[in-house]
Parts: structure tokens; sequence; C-alpha cells
């Protein structure tokens, strides 16, 4: 009987330790990124978020530079593999990859930038409304071209991209009804040769303006060298171009990950979808150029306001597709399924979406 109640305290004491160990754990926090760190651009953004949750207290890796794909999947895995209790998945194209690595480690929790697939209790979604931003841009370039031509930059034809370029359009035809958009497709989000060819491309075809769905600095350098404006892309990059540059629209992740990371720390972590703009700062708006002038910073600053209050919406009717077909009756607002799944040009939008 005495052996037995030995037994049995082992036992217990043992359960006791391991529970202790496994409810104090550290939190270790994974990231997973499309790009290198040094981009300047998007990754270098969700790095300064990884950087805000080790200030925190908490221990963070990460993997740059990892393409969308089965590349994607193999390093997801190690890190749910090497005790990764949350996993930041930073780009679109890992979207499937999550959910499948998800489902073999329910423990784990997962979250997917700018994606929209939850298939398992364990994963969320989370996004920025960019478009907001592009709205702000549209409204400068309408007001700050000479030739009523804007060259874009874009990356891949996904409905957050083709979101982009129809929010910034539609803002620069308010105020420049003359205004086309003319896009150069380089299937690629971080590759500085290809962003340079496309920029330049775009300038020899008229543009004065160069925005950009890509994240390095290349395009906003090869426009300072042309004397034409800019405008910087998931960060600021008016120093790199400071003559060129009259704003840059700016991803703030680091309230939101440190905020994920310290609930699955306490236990509060719940699946969620969040798709957060001006209002909430995840997009934030660089230093407007002097340049611009003060009355047009002034308009700028304002509509940057509205946008945040809602008072004003990025896509507000009538609207029209390059067909002159109705996407939006006047006076009513796109909704949030529309602009997940946008899939077509607006009206001025020069080209066809690739297939």
């Amino acid at each position: 009987m005495l052996k037995n109640f030995f037994r049995y305290f082992i036992s217990s004491l043992f359960f006791l330790v391991a529970y202790s160990f496994s409810a104090n754990a550290e939190l270790k926090v994974g990231f997973v990124y499309v790009g290198p760190t040094g981009d300047h651009g998007w990754t270098y953004q969700h790095h300064l978020g990884r950087n805000a949750v080790e200030a925190a207290g908490i221990k963070t890796t990460y993997v740059e530079s990892v393409p969308e794909g089965a590349d994607a999947e193999r390093v997801i895995r190690q890190l749910a593999q090497s005790g990764h209790g949350l996993i930041f998945t930073t780009s679109f194209g890992y979207m499937d990859p999550t959910n499948k690595v998800a489902k073999d480690f329910p423990n784990v929790k997962f979250e997917h930038a700018t994606g929209y697939k939850r298939e398992h209790s364990n994963v969320s979604t989370y996004g920025a409304r960019f478009y907001q931003g592009r709205t702000l841009l549209g409204h400068i370039a309408g007001n700050m071209t000479k030739t009523n031509t804007i060259g874009y930059i874009a990356s891949f034809p996904i409905p957050e991209v083709i979101r982009g370029i129809n929010s910034m359009t539609l803002a620069a035809q308010k105020v420049n009804p003359n205004i086309k958009t003319k896009i150069v497709w380089v299937f690629t989000w971080y590759d500085p040769g290809k962003e340079a060819e496309a920029a330049q491309a775009l300038i020899d075809q008229g543009a004065d303006i160069i925005m950009q769905h890509t994240d390095s600095t290349a395009a906003v350098q090869v426009a300072e060298k042309a004397g034409v404006w800019s405008f910087g892309q998931a960060s600021d990059m008016q120093k790199f171009a400071p003559k060129s540059v009259l704003t840059s629209i700016i991803d703030d992740w680091a309230p939101y990950y440190v905020e994920r990371s310290k609930a699955v720390q306490n236990g509060t972590w719940k699946q969620q979808d969040t798709w957060h703009g001006l209002k909430e700062g995840m997009v934030a708006m660089g230093d407007y150029n002097p340049a611009m002038g003060a009355d047009l910073v002034k308009e700028v600053e304002q509509l940057q306001k509205d946008l945040a209050s809602g008072k004003v919406h990025s896509f507000t009717g009538p609207i029209y597709d390059q067909k002159d077909n109705v996407l939006v009756t006047v006076g009513n607002v796109a909704d949030d399924g529309m602009l997940l799944g946008m899939g077509v040009y607006v009206k001025g939008v020069e080209g066809d979406i690739p297939q």
C-alpha cells in the first residue's frame, strides 16, 4: 500500500511539474517573409512589427525571402515543429500552405496576412485597407500631373492589387477627368531590376507620376533621376528620393502583432478576420512633400480625416468598368464583398488584367 502511495505521489508530482512547465513555457513567435528584411517596403515593415513583439518581451524568430508555394509550406511546418506557439505568414501566396500546416498542428496559432481562408479554428487572417491610402495618392496625383498619365507598377493580379489601382484612379479622376492609368505587371513582389525597368518604361510612355505595388525603392529612385513624381510603398521611402517622393503609404503592423502575441501568451487568442485602415492606424501616411503646396496638403489632410472617419468612402458611385458597365450606382458604396473580390478595372485604366 505504501508502495502504491509513493507511486501515486511521484506520478502526481510529475504531472504538476509538467503542467507548470507547459503553462509557463515561453512563447515563441515565428514570422515568414516573402522578401528580404532590407527591402525597405513590405517585408521591412513586417520586420519592424516583429521587433515590436521582441521589445514587448516575447521571443521571436523569422525566415526571410521565402517563395510562395512548396518552400513556404516547408518553412511554416519547420517553425510549427520547433516549438513556435504562434506563426505569422506574411504574404498572400502563403494562404494554402498556412492552412495545410495548421491542420496538422491544432495547438499552434496561425495568422495569415491578406488572405481569406480560415479553414481551421487555429487560423486567423488580417490585412489593411491600403486602398484608402491609394485614394489619397490618387487625389495628389490628379492635382500634380502635367501629362495626365499615371504609371503604376503592379505585382500580381490579385484583388488587393486591382483594388489599389482602381481606388487611386477613381480619386485622381475626381479632380482631373482626363487621367489615364498605365500599368506594367512585373509578377514579383520584390525585384529591384524589374521594378526599375518598369518605372522607366512607364516614364517613356509619358507618365510623370510613378506609383507601385512592389516592395523595393528602385522605382522612386528611377523617378527621381528622370525628374518625375513618385510615391513610396509600404514604408516611408522619402529619404531614398527626396525630390521625387510626394508621400508614402506606411503599413504599421506593430500594434497588431503585439496584441495578437499577447493574446496567445495569456490564453485569450480567438480566431478572427481583421481588416483595418486609416482609422485604426494600420494604414498611415508619410510626411507630405512641401512641393505639393500648402493648399493641396491641407486638402489631402482633410481627405485623410474623412476617410478615417467614414465620411468619405473610396468606392462611392457612380463607378463604371472599362466597358461602361455600372459597378456601383449613384450614391451607393461598394461593400466589403465587392472590394475583397475585385477583379475588373474601372474606367480610365488602360489595358487588360492578366489571366
